[in-house]
């Protein structure tokens, strides 16, 4: 092998390559920068970094064992918070790469976009709302954690595009990445949602609305390649991160359906207030003994409940069970074992 068979691509060289990308595309270079000054890397550009930085932290880590639909599911195939995160991030990097965006943009918000996440996935967060007059949202929560609890030091567009990644926050995303994940958050979770609602037996394919069957097809690979078909065609046409309207009014439906049959449905309503109380009892016992929080990982100049949700919202499925388990269950051994 010869000493020509390489080329440095180091900073400067992929901040060039960046020229050649779309007009709306977010350059590295025109960042609005970080909280913080610091030097520039040798090799990464700023959002290279930023996606680093998520990829190895501890938020992004514990999102292996945080539930996505089904609460501390019996299988191995059913997805997690994390293989969600994952699959968002491809498909955002298809239709940043696919619209000439910055892919490692799009990346860093996609890996990033529900580190905020409390154990047992959305019924964490409405276990939370009661105790906050503002609610409690897992973007906000996910902004809070890599700025405030590891503090990340992330550019201002990483940041942003992690605040507004659901379609209820407002203001949008400010860059086109965002949008990007936008999309990708939904069409990833209406497409696995589905295939898990099917292993779980809680409907068949016979059951999806007509025109998801016959827009989309087959549940899976063929929903997410038409669906991403859908804003790629629409966008480099509209000039603007959009999803043909006939599609779009599709997936609404389909997101419609997947609330009625799966989300909100009986098969998971004694799972989602057994994990509201889980959190809730977590959140009274540790405002009420609050020196029982480890010392890491807490901001002591926050309001104590908000110390606490931090904690709680932390916990992994898993951790919160046991958690829950160490500090209540043993109430049981008080009862005389006839009465069991």
């Amino acid at each position: 092998m010869t000493a020509k068979a390489f080329v440095r691509r180091d900073r400067r060289l992929r901040e060039d390559a960046e020229a050649a990308l779309a007009p709306a595309a977010t350059r590295s270079t025109g960042s609005r920068g970080r909280e913080r000054a610091e030097p520039s890397d040798a090799f990464r550009t700023a959002f290279e970094r930023d996606r680093d930085r998520i990829l190895h932290s501890k938020a992004f880590r514990r999102l292996k064992h945080k539930t996505q639909v089904f609460i501390n599911p019996e299988g191995d195939h059913y997805v997690t918070r994390l293989t969600h995160t994952l699959q968002v991030t491809q498909i955002a990097r298809a239709l940043a790469g696919g619209l000439g965006l910055n892919e490692p943009l799009a990346e860093a918000i996609a890996l990033g976009h529900d580190v905020g996440h409390t154990p047992f996935g959305h019924t964490g967060e409405e276990a939370l709302a009661p105790y906050f007059p503002q609610g409690w949202h897992h973007a906000v929560q996910g902004v809070r954690i890599l700025t405030t609890l590891e503090d990340l030091n992330l550019t201002w567009e990483t940041r942003d595009g992690i605040r507004a990644h659901t379609w209820k926050i407002t203001p949008p995303p400010t860059t086109p990445e965002g949008h990007c994940v936008r999309f990708a958050d939904r069409i990833a979770y209406l497409s696995h949602d589905a295939l898990d609602a099917i292993r779980a037996g809680m409907v068949t394919v016979a059951d999806f609305p007509a025109a998801t069957r016959d827009h989309l097809g087959e549940p899976g690979r063929q929903w997410i390649g038409r669906l991403i078909q859908a804003v790629l065609d629409h966008s480099l046409a509209a000039g603007r991160v959009e999803m043909d309207p006939q599609l779009l009014a599709v997936m609404h439906e389909l997101r419609d359906f997947m609330f009625a049959r799966v989300y909100l449905s009986d098969y998971n309503e004694s799972r989602r207030q057994a994990a509201i109380t889980v959190v809730r009892q977590l959140m009274d016992y540790h405002l009420a003994h609050p020196d029982e929080m480890p010392a890491t990982y807490r901001d002591n100049d926050a309001a104590l409940v908000t110390q606490v949700a931090d904690y709680v919202a932390g916990m992994t499925d898993r951790y919160a069970l046991a958690m829950h388990d160490r500090l209540f269950r043993p109430v049981l051994f008080d009862v005389p074992r006839q009465a069991l």
